[in-house]
């Protein structure tokens, strides 16, 4: 189907037949992360690591001299940057994600954008009207280094009724 083609929900999600296998989409929005989004998801989840929240000790102990922006901050941020995008309105669930990495840090003060590719989609074996689709996320610095990927199942977009 031809982009300018493709249905959108109410709430701005494409649907799966509007989903190209090979297709790398460009996510519009940009954000850069901050020393707040470190602090507060690295206490909101429980996570004491130095590493994320104290500056000093990243300063004298480790080879980044700096703080590093806590992984799963980074993954939830990419993953969210892609569902404003293509599958907010239209996903029913996920599946689960596989091969997560994270090959350059992250810091605060970097800027991130992401890519999302269509890896694979079939229809449902067990529910008539939905599919799975496969993606790769990736997410760059501002220096367009990878910072992050993973490769995620959404469970079952669904069709417009």
């Amino acid at each position: 189907m031809s982009e300018t083609a493709a249905r959108r929900s109410p709430r701005g999600g494409l649907y799966f037949e509007d989903l190209v296998v090979g297709k790398l989409y460009q996510h519009p929005l940009r954000r850069t992360v901050t020393q707040m989004d470190n602090m507060l998801f690295s206490n909101m989840t429980l996570n004491p690591q130095p590493l994320h929240i104290d500056r000093h000790f990243c300063e004298q102990e480790t080879e980044w001299g700096q703080p590093l922006m806590n992984s799963l901050f980074t993954l939830g941020l990419m993953i969210g940057i892609q569902v404003s995008d293509m599958t907010v309105g239209t996903t029913i669930a996920n599946l689960g994600m596989t091969e997560v990495k994270f090959p350059h840090p992250l810091f605060e003060g970097d800027t991130v954008h992401c890519t999302t590719e269509v890896l694979a989609k079939r229809e449902s074996k067990s529910r008539p009207g939905a599919g799975i689709v496969d993606f790769h996320h990736r997410t760059y610095n501002q220096d367009n280094k990878l910072v992050a990927e993973c490769k995620r199942q959404v469970f079952m977009v669904m069709r417009p009724k």
